[in-house]
């Protein structure tokens, strides 16, 4: 054997050597034929427009632990990349461009701007694919997807004229929220409320028979001109009286009624409140109850219209300043309060919305979602992980309303409808007749049957909201609506990853266009993980300027080290993580003790191989045969109990979605148990003249166990565990298609087993006590600062035979590891040596005789320089308690903190003074 593992470990070279071998080989490409137990995710579509952010790659490391780990199990495991196309953010982008070149979209027209977007998505659209490949997810990238490609827009189409044809897809008119900076309606989901800080406006209404006035208050002045009615609750005695009544309204000058409903609040502002149907959802809706005309008073772009009066063509922000002065100019304004309240933003505009009438494209949701309520209620469909996500996703579903599709944008899925313009003057209006068809030729022909050959049709401009072809993506992916080999094999999907701020979003989403045009939900699971947050604990975002770019770290320390980090951070799923990051710097501390532990690996495995490199043994893939039971020594047999339970604890934490746990159990053994204290244990076996069955044992055992470890850890840190077990096994070149099982990838391997037979619970209670028993030494020649050369002599003192027995087993081991030179076990002490340290583990009690081995003068004055030390902090603290200043200053907080810390203090110096009295 030759050990091909360079002295340091080089991240960068390694890991791009394996992303290059994966990609080129195709190694995650999938064959549905070959059958077996699918496993399958589809990946949470980033936007074309992005770039890796720490998001992307925490969601990424988490996928593709599960995802590497499925298929070493031996399932055929799909992991489908692709991209969404994301319309309002390419379209702002692309119009941004176009305006630096004093041009608008309608300047170019349709075809020319959807050619600029396709060459921009082509140019700048394999940003993310590129990094994502970069974080060594194993994708089959032969299958990757853009929602806008060919097989997803038929998808669209599909599910568009299926829907519409059920009467599930209907055009009307409603109050949508609409976002002025990118002139579109968008969904409820795309609204994000903010607390703002805000005023609250009085204003007097008159009553038009001249009896008197009423007042209303408001956070939205200037929509009091598309007033069309005053409303006060029936039940409000203040009010009641005038129910019935009309007041004239200040500035227009119309006569509008006073209504009374239970949905006025008599105790918010004056218990009166404007009611503009055109404006407010709530006042839509009070005004179907009343019957209330809508006025429109807004234009698309945020500017008020002819309805505004002399306050037509006013940006709304401007005119409200000015409807105000306008009142109080009248003498109708009041007073204005100061308010926080809350006001709704457009996701993507970045501005507050307004609720404006329009006619639009709809689809109904209730028998989706009530589908969708069925499965969870009944069959647990999906699965959430962990389950009080369930009851989020459940009342989500239970709130929702018929969802807004259409979106005023030319990039995206246009609307695949019809309208017979000849039959309404040329023009598209709320009344023109329109067919839905998957094409022209198909909406003609039934536009001819019904208005003759002469019939002129224009296609509806607007395009679908892209949580539609979202709300398709698990199934569209794999070439619904034809039923393929992949739909077949993988649909549903096993797994969804994704963040709880997407359940609304996506989530539901999916599950209800999945319901209802399959029939199935789209995954069995749903395993929600939290946010990355800054070194602060706070969520990052553009506007807080706080974000950690990924790619910065893996320059740094590599992919591996931060893949195991944001694995390693999570405590428990959907809970968010955070990492130490030094923005000066742009260096972490959490994923640099990442990079030492990668270090760890490599440099535990150049010395296993180094070893079977200066023995006689011959190394192959026969000399990692399990070495035979009855050569096994109590540290063989030990070291393999322990790595079948971690085995078994990987995988079942593994399966449970407790990834977190997985990769600190992993740590924990290969850094603690294997590298810490078996290698420590066997050194002596591997010298040159060990005896040589002993020798082998021990080569075999370190081969099996790294083998393993490398296969275990493999899902968190791909690339550093390939390099490393290519070498180990001296596989041949992985540039060849293999089969699961087969030589030349780790990735392909079996995962390990657990072996129930090599498991021994009382051998780890015995190696429990011998390491417990030889740290504690440790301590006691670390506190005497012993050197490690220097040999002592330990007295080990139990009252219980089983431990006493243990130690005697375990009498080699101690002297190896503690460097003891005499060791004397004894179930009492006649008589505790003098000048001695001693502490406790267990109940053995543990000497070190001192006499012989240290300097004691400077011992004694090593442990007075600490006492003097102590007592000057002690005299620092009472300074404190005794200052009537700070304990009336201070918190209670900081005071008990201040107290307990003398505490401490003093106890210090108690157990310094006793070591000192016993010299």
């Amino acid at each position: 054997m030759t050990a091909n593992l360079p002295p340091q470990y080089d991240a960068k070279t390694t890991e791009a050597k394996w992303q290059q071998i994966w990609d080129t080989n195709q190694t995650y490409k999938v064959d549905p034929a070959k059958g077996g137990k699918p496993f399958c995710i589809v990946i949470p579509p980033p936007n074309v427009t992005g770039s890796l952010h720490l998001g992307h790659a925490f969601e990424q490391s988490l996928i593709d632990a599960l995802i590497r780990y499925h298929r070493m199990c031996g399932d055929n495991t799909l992991y489908l990349p692709g991209t969404d196309h994301a319309s309002i953010a390419v379209q702002t982008i692309l119009e941004k461009q176009l305006k630096a070149e004093g041009k608008t979209r309608y300047d170019v027209g349709r075809e020319k701007f959807l050619e600029r977007a396709w060459e921009w998505k082509v140019e700048s659209g394999g940003t993310i694919v590129n990094q994502l490949k970069r974080m060594g997810v194993s994708a089959d990238w032969t299958r990757e997807r853009f929602t806008l490609d060919e097989g997803l827009s038929a998808a669209v189409l599909e599910a568009f004229v299926r829907l519409h044809k059920d009467g599930m897809i209907y055009r009307g008119q409603y109050l949508v929220n609409w976002c002025p900076a990118s002139q579109s309606a968008i969904a409820d989901l795309e609204v994000e409320n903010k607390e703002t800080n805000g005023n609250l406006w009085y204003f007097r209404y008159p009553l038009s028979d001249g009896s008197g006035f009423i007042e209303v208050a408001t956070t939205r002045p200037e929509t009091m001109l598309g007033d069309t009615a005053v409303a006060v609750n029936p039940k409000d005695e203040r009010y009641k009286h005038l129910i019935g009544k009309t007041v004239n309204l200040p500035i227009i000058g119309r006569d509008i009624p006073i209504v009374g409903d239970d949905f006025v609040e008599a105790e918010f502002g004056t218990g009166c409140v404007k009611v503009t149907p055109a404006h407010d959802l709530n006042d839509f809706a009070m005004g179907k109850r009343h019957d209330l005309p809508l006025i429109n008073i807004m234009n698309k772009d945020g500017t008020l219209n002819e309805n505004a009066g002399e306050f037509n063509g006013q940006e709304r922000f401007a005119a409200r300043r000015n409807v105000v002065a306008k009142l109080e100019e009248l003498g109708n304004l009041v007073k204005i309060e100061a308010y926080k309240h809350t006001v709704p933003y457009s996701d993507r505009g970045k501005v507050p919305i307004e609720p404006l009438l329009s006619t639009q494209w709809f689809v109904k949701i209730r028998p989706m979602a009530d589908n969708c309520l069925e499965h969870l209620d009944n069959q647990n469909s999906p699965e959430f992980v962990p389950q009080r996500w369930g009851k989020v996703y459940r009342d989500w579903l239970v709130k929702l309303q018929d969802w807004c599709i259409s979106r005023q944008l030319w990039w995206g899925h246009q609307i695949p409808a019809w309208y017979a313009v000849s039959e309404s003057g040329g023009e598209i209006t709320d009344n023109t007749p329109f067919f839905v068809a998957k094409n022209e030729e198909e909406a003609r022909v039934n536009a001819i049957a019904q208005f003759g050959a002469d019939v002129k049709l224009v296609r509806d401009p607007d395009v679908l909201d892209t949580w539609f072809s979202s709300g398709l993506w698990p199934f569209s992916t794999l070439g619904w609506p034809e039923n393929t080999a992949d739909l077949e094999m993988y649909y549903p999907t096993s797994t969804l990853v994704t963040g709880f701020d997407i359940i609304f979003f996506w989530v539901a989403r999916m599950t209800m266009m999945s319901g209802y045009l399959t029939g199935k939900m789209p995954f069995e699971n749903v395993y929600i993980h939290g946010l990355v947050l800054d070194e602060n604990g706070k969520k990052m975002s553009k506007s807080s300027n706080n974000g950690i770019d990924p790619l910065l770290l893996i320059d740094k320390y590599g992919t591996d080290a931060l893949r195991y980090t944001l694995v390693r951070e999570v405590v428990g799923a959907g809970q968010d993580i955070r990492i130490q990051y030094n923005r000066k710097t742009d260096e972490s501390e959490s994923v640099e003790a990442s990079r030492n532990f990668t270090n760890k690996i490599w440099n535990a495995a150049r010395f296993v191989m180094m070893n079977f490199e200066t023995s006689e043994f011959k190394f192959d893939l026969v000399t990692l045969a399990t070495p035979a039971t009855e050569s096994l020594e109590v540290a063989d047999k030990w070291i393999l109990s322990r790595f079948h339970q971690t085995v078994r604890q990987t995988s079942d934490n593994i399966d449970r979605y407790a990834l977190g746990e997985a990769t600190k159990g992993l740590y924990e053994f290969f850094w603690g148990d294997f590298c810490d204290w078996y290698i420590e244990l066997v050194k002596s076996r591997l010298q040159e003249d060990a005896e040589p069955t002993s020798k082998l044992v021990v080569l075999q055992t370190l081969a099996l166990i790294l083998d393993g470890i490398l296969k275990l850890l493999h899902p968190f840190m791909p690339h550093i565990t390939a390099e490393i077990w290519q070498t180990l096994t001296q596989s041949e070149s992985p540039l060849t298609p293999f089969e699961h099982g087969g030589t030349g990838d780790i990735s392909i391997q079996p995962y390990p087993t657990s072996d129930p037979s090599l498991i021994n619970p009382e051998l780890d209670r015995e190696f429990d006590l011998l390491i417990g028993v030889t740290r504690t030494i440790r301590n006691l020649r670390a506190e005497a600062d012993l050197k490690r050369a220097i040999k002592v002599s330990i007295i080990l003192q139990s009252d219980s035979t089983a431990e006493r027995e243990i130690l005697e087993r375990g009498k080699t081991y101690l002297c190896d590891l503690a460097q003891i030179e005499q060791l004397t076990i004894v179930d009492k002490l006649t008589e505790e040596p003098t000048r001695s340290i001693a502490s406790v583990f267990a109940t053995v009690q543990i000497i070190l005789p001192l006499t012989g081995v240290v300097d004691l003068e400077a011992f004694k004055a090593k442990i007075q320089k600490k006492i003097d030390k102590i007592n000057k902090e002690i005299e620092s603290i009472n300074g404190k308690l005794n200052n009537a200043k700070f304990i009336e200053r201070a918190t209670p907080e900081v005071v008990r903190a201040t107290q307990d810390s003398l505490v401490e203090a003093q106890k210090q110096q108690e157990i310094l003074q006793a070591r000192l009295n016993q010299f």
